[in-house]
């Protein structure tokens, strides 16, 4: 049945851009002769890049605009603050928060290896996804890498070199990021997975574990239960990984700590502040790159 159009004094609403395909990562495959490809796409907020893998490692960076990448276990807001590392075979969707200039790496793995050139014994924490802290130097190299596919005309030899250099200084800054504790996991249970992905959306709306079980049409004991199953923790410890991936993502606007509190449903900046000091050990300023007023 066809929508009625909007009357001339009420602006229309604005469709949410249609899902969009992984483009042409064929044209980008990383080789032992140039271990780093780069690929640059601007999308708007709302996009969707539906679910998709690859045979070699990746990370996803936005240098403008938070993303939320998703795994089949976990998902992950990704502001341009961070970097996500993905390891080969892992399929992947990313959303558009905001828009994004979504920059992809792509990384050539040996076989049997994965890492960005790490020694054997120091691959183990790379064969999973990880939040990355990105330096500026790191932000800086990613931006002046060549995103040119391979269908293009072939780079010449002094591009090719300024590749190679700006490749290794890529695979330094990574083995040297710290990596941050940012990642949501996400259940295969279809009821506990309906739960979890509101409380994604709007993890303020319910203060306690009865509220968000009301909802479902589960008891709270049996929600519980599922958690502990599912997740291997508490309701209150998953939700507060929301609370701080969806902090990372405010504080991407430059928001003052006081606002972040609020929005998420503290009664003050303090404490805010001591929950952020318990989860990751430092203070909120530091972990989110904002000022504290």
């Amino acid at each position: 049945m066809p929508m009625p159009s909007p009357s001339p004094s009420a602006p229309a609403a604005q469709a949410a851009p249609a899902p969009v395909t992984a483009v042409t990562p064929h044209l980008f495959v990383p080789t032992r002769e140039r271990p780093v490809r780069a690929k640059v796409r601007q999308l708007c907020a709302a996009t969707q890049v539906l679910p998709h893998r690859h045979a070699w490692a990746q990370m996803a960076i936005s240098t403008t605009g938070v993303i939320r990448l998703s795994v089949p276990r976990g998902t992950y807001i990704v502001p341009p603050s961070r970097a996500l590392w993905i390891p080969p075979g892992v399929e992947h969707a990313v959303t558009m928060v905001e828009d994004a200039d979504l920059r992809t790496l792509y990384f050539y793995q040996p076989p049997g290896r994965c890492g960005p050139d790490v020694a054997p014994d120091e691959e183990e924490p790379w064969r999973q996804c990880r939040v990355l802290q990105v330096s500026e130097l790191l932000r800086a190299l990613v931006r002046e890498m060549p995103g040119v596919a391979d269908d293009a005309a072939p780079l010449s030899p002094a591009v090719l070199r300024r590749e190679a250099l700006l490749s290794a200084l890529i695979l330094e800054e990574m083995r040297n990021a710290h990596a941050v504790r940012l990642g949501v996991d996400l259940p295969r249970d279809k009821r506990l997975r309906h739960l979890c992905e509101a409380v994604l959306a709007d993890p303020t709306r319910h203060d306690t574990l009865a509220g968000w079980a009301r909802d479902s049409g589960a008891s709270a004991r049996t929600v519980a239960r599922l958690f502990r199953q599912e997740l291997g923790s508490t309701f209150s410890q998953w939700r507060q990984q929301v609370i701080l991936a969806k902090a990372v993502a405010l504080a991407a606007g430059r928001r003052p700590i006081n606002q972040i509190a609020a929005e998420l449903g503290y009664d003050s900046p303090s404490a805010f502040s001591a929950m952020v000091r318990r989860a990751v050990g430092m203070p909120p300023a530091r972990f989110l790159g904002v000022r504290q007023d």
